[in-house]
């Protein structure tokens, strides 16, 4: 995997890379992360690859990585609940 640069973000680091014909964007809050993988063919380049990461999209970023921290929360205090 080829590192290609990383996006400037006030709360998300957003990587991006090239793999396999495929840019891969990947985005980490914390000790979660995201990745998204777009076929080179589909976009004419890295900028297009930025354009997709609108406000829009980075807002339901990081309501995901909510939805994901609840959820290992959850895991934890079950596992927690075993013991």
């Amino acid at each position: 995997m080829r590192y290609l640069k990383t996006l400037p973000h006030s709360r998300l680091k957003i990587d991006l890379f090239s793999w396999n014909n495929k840019y891969i964007v990947k985005l980490e809050s914390g000790p979660y992360e995201q990745t998204y993988k777009v076929a080179e063919f589909d976009v004419a380049g890295i900028a297009d690859v930025e354009a997709l990461l609108t406000p829009e999209f980075l807002e339901q970023v990081q309501v995901r990585f909510q939805h994901m921290d609840a959820d290992w929360s959850r895991a934890l205090a079950t596992d927690e609940d075993l013991t």
